[in-house]
């Protein structure tokens, strides 16, 4: 049944995309008798309708919308990523910043998306609810009836999360509306953001009430997929009350005064201890646990994390780490574009725009390394002997470590494990190639060479170019020809696959995306009770095992203190590149502090000539190409289109 599921799904959208098996009149409703009538029509309707939701993984795009390159869309978003948004990545070429670049409200993916150009998120809501009241109907057992309710809900309620955490209170519509004549019948006025919310977790509640206890099935909805989703919807609802208000940030209109942005910060523990209680049941349940969670060295949680992203499926026997997967598969209607835009240049094999995903300097310093201080306090990269970490360039006078010319990596040797297996270092290994990122040399004489195609002559007389290699296609960093070299001295190694090939063409991407997981429970335990006001102790015992098991899984031997800056570095850390680091500084309202006229950082390899032997140092600059960025307060909540004939009250 399950592999049934996997094909209606592939079949479902593959329809969706290139006919009109659901286009049936009349067309405002899904009719029983010609799709719901079987078991198969059943499962091929729901397949469609997971296709639809608001997932943000590898086919999301936030200047485009969703579901890029399934059906018809457009896969060419130029290799633009949400990790570019914010503090983690920038774009090999462009320099990318600002909100949501697509019309969320109206239309959820772009003019030459999968659905009509007038379909928005809203018309995925009406036939959910369409499914719900038709569902009494069906000619199947109560039982199954029950379990689609279930489902439901859950599909609702992770659509409107999508909606409030862009747009705070939304208008809420549980039925399906018909049109009589009257526009103005159909106009739904915005609720709160504090009753949005509850109608998501009340929705999150009728799944959990209704779904199998099985957690065999990674990409349907269970009971246990739906109390993940509470968990993340209750930990944001909480984060909003917490912070949406001064000192933290200060926002100003129609919308804040009728409260359909902002909830009343004496709700914030209520919403922590909801997180708290859903995190807590899928904890208790012995279903599911972290993937290698007990290491015997750094080599081996590499190896375990690596995997996990990699390939997911593989890592589901007995008690597993993922909960919900979205399943791709390559060459059909559901294939993303990952593995070309983000292999190397090195093993581009054809592609013509590889290397467009570069982790920052900005997320490399977040790390910790395993001195065992028991604090758990990033320790940014060491270039300098004199410590004086400055991002000025190259400084002739200043003394720089050095590391040898075959292994510049070794700059990285005490770094926590999820920095290797997330990023490509400098020297490292990737598809069999050692991966050459340089930014350019130091001659003998001191002068040097950066980010220009240059050659010179060592002391020891041989020849040494800029980039570390002759050929363009021999290395991988720093050159601006074509856009396809990193400019921030690390490539992503997360997710992409290494031990596989995929094919240089459109489509052709098969990792599966995990959108829930057990890390992310035990961090948002951990959050939710040093964010209450008052967590009892026991609360706060289990909220630091949850934050250390996490970093015991990379290799940590330590016991670090539960404290809101250890969470927060620890969320940066272990979900880096899977969408939530943007959300993150929104939720918490930091986004702004992070964010002004701030600009991204590199960390650039030179190989210095200087010695009788060549060595290479590293120096911090700020990112070529790259411009100064704020985080505009306006983007905390995203504006609402046609709020002049729909009568809504426009967000501040």
């Amino acid at each position: 049944m399950k592999y049934k599921i996997i094909l209606l799904l592939n079949m479902a959208l593959l329809f969706a995309g290139c006919t009109d098996i659901l286009d049936i009149e009349p067309n405002n409703k899904v009719v029983v008798d010609k799709v719901l009538t079987t078991e198969e029509g059943i499962a091929m309707h729901m397949a469609n309708l997971y296709g639809r939701l608001p997932i943000e993984d590898f086919s999301y795009a936030i200047d485009k919308g969703f579901n890029l390159g399934i059906g018809n869309t457009d896969p060419n978003n130029g290799g633009r990523a949400a990790a570019m948004y914010c503090d983690e990545a920038m774009h090999s070429e462009f320099d990318e910043w600002g909100s949501e670049g697509f019309n969320f409200w109206e239309r959820y993916t772009d003019d030459k998306g999968l659905y009509n150009a007038s379909v928005g998120i809203y018309t995925l809501i009406r036939d959910i609810n369409n499914l719900l009241e038709t569902i009494p109907t069906l000619n199947t057992s109560n039982n199954k009836k029950t379990l689609l309710e279930g489902e439901a809900a859950f599909l609702r309620a992770y659509t409107y999360f999508a909606l409030a955490k862009r747009y705070g209170g939304v208008s809420i519509i549980k039925k399906v509306q018909v049109y009589n004549g009257d526009v103005e019948e159909l106009k739904v006025p915005r609720s709160t953001e504090k009753d949005t919310w509850d109608f998501i977790l009340s929705d999150c509640d009728d799944a959990i009430r209704k779904l199998s206890e099985s957690s065999e099935d990674t990409r349907r909805a269970n009971k246990w997929i739906a109390l993940a989703l509470k968990s993340r919807a209750a930990l944001y609802a909480a984060s909003i009350a917490k912070y949406t208000h001064e000192p933290y940030v200060g926002l100003s209109g129609p919308a804040v005064e009728q409260k359909l942005v902002g909830i009343d910060a004496s709700e914030a523990d209520r919403y922590y201890e909801i997180c708290m209680q859903s995190s807590d049941e899928i904890m208790k349940s012995g279903l599911y646990g972290l993937y290698g969670a007990e290491p015997q060295s750094r080599d081996e949680a590499i190896v375990n994390y690596k995997k996990l992203f990699e390939d997911p499926n593989s890592v589901l026997n007995g008690t597993k780490e993922p909960i919900f997967i979205k399943g791709y598969t390559s060459g059909t209607q559901l294939a993303h574009n990952y593995d070309i835009w983000y292999r190397p240049n090195q093993v581009a094999n054809g592609w013509p725009h590889p290397g467009r995903m570069n982790p920052s300097l900005d997320l490399a310093d977040i790390y910790e390394d395993y001195t065992d201080d028991g604090q758990g306090l990033s320790k940014p990269i060491r270039t300098r002997v004199d410590n004086n970490e400055i991002f000025s360039g190259f400084d002739r006078n200043a003394n720089y470590y050095s590391y040898p010319m075959d292994a510049p990596y070794e700059i990285f040797n005490d770094k926590d494990i999820r920095m290797w297996a997330t990023m490509i270092l400098p020297g490292t290994q990737w598809k069999g190639q050692k991966i050459i990122i340089q930014g350019g040399f130091i001659r003998p004489d001191g002068s040097y060479v950066f980010r220009t195609d240059a050659s010179t002559q060592g002391k020891d007389g041989k020849t040494y170019y800029s980039f570390g290699a002759q050929d363009q296609k021999m290395y991988s960093g720093f050159s601006s020809v074509g856009g396809n070299y990193t400019r921030s001295g690390f490539l992503l190694r997360k997710f992409l696959q290494e031990s596989k090939d995929v094919t240089s063409e459109w489509n052709k991407g098969f990792t599966d995306w995990i959108e829930f997981r057990y890390a992310e429970i035990l961090m948002n335990y951990a959050e939710a009770s040093i964010e209450h006001s008052s967590a009892t102790g026991e609360q706060l015992k289990k909220g630091k095992k949850a934050l250390n098991a996490v970093r015991k899984r990379a290799a940590h031997k330590d016991e670090i203190p539960l404290t809101i800056e250890n969470v927060r570095k620890e969320r940066f850390v272990e979900f880096a590149f899977e969408n939530r680091r943007r959300w993150d500084l929104i939720r918490w309202r930091i986004f702004h502090k992070e964010y002004e006229n701030r600009i991204k950082k590199s960390l650039v390899p030179f190989l210095d000539l200087r010695g009788e032997t060549p060595k290479y140092i590293f120096v911090r600059m700020d990112a070529p190409g790259v411009n100064k960025h704020s985080f505009d307060y306006s983007w905390y909540y995203q504006d609402i289109p046609g709020t002049g004939s729909n009568g809504l009250v426009q967000n501040p």
